[in-house]
């Protein structure tokens, strides 16, 4: 299917999912429209089981066969200077979306006066809370097993296999060219079958979009009009700064290139609110860009882990707003303290539809803030993870850009160029 082609069959089935789950809250009581999203979620589930059945043997093919070229080119000398390069933009990346995040909820105040039944304070949330531990968070960066980290889809243990296979690779010189010769068949593979799975996207973006508003209906966007709105706004901000920053790297012209040549993942994630929906499509269309292969699967799966920027600024902006709906001040160290602690735990997040409510549980108790409080959210949160994940899209695309820019290695694109506004 082409390009352009997808990218139409997903915007008609965006409006389609839209109306079709308006009629469905309107038509039938809620215990009814409840089981019909539930049967729509069937093809959202399939879909994402279909990605995720990608996702590893791509990250592990793709990482290991770029690690290993670079050992070719200059034995292995620019791994050191590409990985500091892209953990430099990581961490100014995630400080810039939580520190904006954290702005615009202490200046917009949605929390103030809500005019919601607060939860108890003891009220369960169904969502596991675990507090932060460094000995667990470094431990589990390392996989036990590299079979266990593919079954699990832990993309940050594979990362770390495949920067150990790749080194391996240089190491053994001309020995390790069945292998190298071996995971670039099977990446080549893998970016096949995503086209095929891609020809389900549009029927999944349309049962999630559909769903979704049969359970809730459109009103509960107005309910909590001021929140999503503030957010929305912070997330637009965030997207000029992050484009702004690619441009002054990249350039006007290309960066409005980039953002052609990334629209149908950043659809496809925005629909489905899931950042690993869209990753093999993201990979593919950065290679069609012009950021190499060895480049763009070394920075996306990084960035997965350690660069979901919507994810971390929603992390900030709802944890504050819980504070301000239950009437708790924080000072402005407490506030920076939650900033750091977030900075750590939101590493590793997975790119799936809620994982960020898991992170939020984890850190309000440091804060006497009842986690009871994500009650108040969860009703409105599908549709916040949409904007979060899409964002996630667009900062892991302008990094791979950067990167390959600063490396020297940012060839032209398939598309003609496209300038941003002045």
């Amino acid at each position: 299917m082409k390009s352009t082609r997808l990218t139409s069959f997903i915007l008609v089935a965006l409006v389609l999912g839209l109306v079709t789950g308006w009629w469905v809250h309107s038509a039938y009581a809620a215990p009814q429209a409840k089981a019909i999203a539930a049967n729509l979620s069937i093809l959202t589930d399939v879909f994402l089981r279909l990605i995720k059945m990608i996702i590893a043997p791509l990250v592990l093919s793709t990482l290991t066969v770029g690690i290993a070229h670079m050992g070719a080119k200059d034995g292995g000398a620019s791994l050191g200077r590409m990985f500091g390069r892209t953990l430099g933009w990581f961490i100014v990346a995630s400080l810039v979306s939580l520190t904006l995040g954290a702005v615009i909820v202490n200046l917009l105040q949605p929390g103030v006066g809500v005019g919601l039944a607060l939860p108890a304070a003891d009220a369960a949330t169904g969502l596991a809370k675990t507090a932060f531990n460094l000995k667990d968070f470094v431990t589990h960066l390392v996989p036990s097993s590299i079979f266990d980290a593919m079954a699990k889809n832990e993309v940050l243990q594979i990362v770390v296999f495949s920067v150990f296979a790749g080194c391996g690779l240089i190491a053994i010189g001309p020995a390790g060219a069945p292998i190298v010769r071996a995971l670039d068949a099977v990446a080549t593979l893998m970016l096949k079958v995503t086209g095929y799975v891609m020809y389900a996207a549009p029927f999944a973006v349309f049962a999630a979009v559909a769903g979704s508003i049969a359970t809730e209906g459109l009103a509960i966007v107005i309910t909590f009009g001021k929140f999503m709105g503030g957010f929305y706004l912070a997330l637009a901000i965030l997207w000029v700064l992050l484009l702004g920053a690619g441009a002054a790297v990249i350039g006007r012209a290309r960066t409005g290139g980039l953002l052609k040549a990334i629209r149908e993942p950043f659809l496809i994630t925005f629909a489905t609110a899931s950042s690993e929906a869209s990753y093999p499509k993201l990979l593919e269309a950065l290679e069609r860009f012009g950021v190499p292969n060895r480049i763009a699967s070394f920075v996306l799966p990084l960035g997965y882990s350690f660069n979901l920027d919507g994810s971390m600024m929603y992390c900030a902006f709802a944890s504050l707003f819980i504070a301000q709906a239950y009437g708790i001040h924080l000072s402005l160290a407490a506030q920076v303290s939650m900033l750091l602690l977030l900075m750590v735990t939101s590493k590793g997040i997975a790119g799936v539809p809620r994982a960020s409510l898991v992170v939020i549980a984890a850190t309000l108790p440091f804060f006497n803030i009842p986690e009871a409080g994500l009650l108040l959210i969860l009703a409105v949160d599908h549709f916040l993870d949409m904007g979060r994940s899409a964002t996630n899209v667009i900062g892991n695309a302008v990094a791979a850009a950067v990167v390959a820019k600063w490396e020297g290695e940012l060839g032209a694109t398939e598309d003609g160029p496209v300038l941003l506004p002045a």
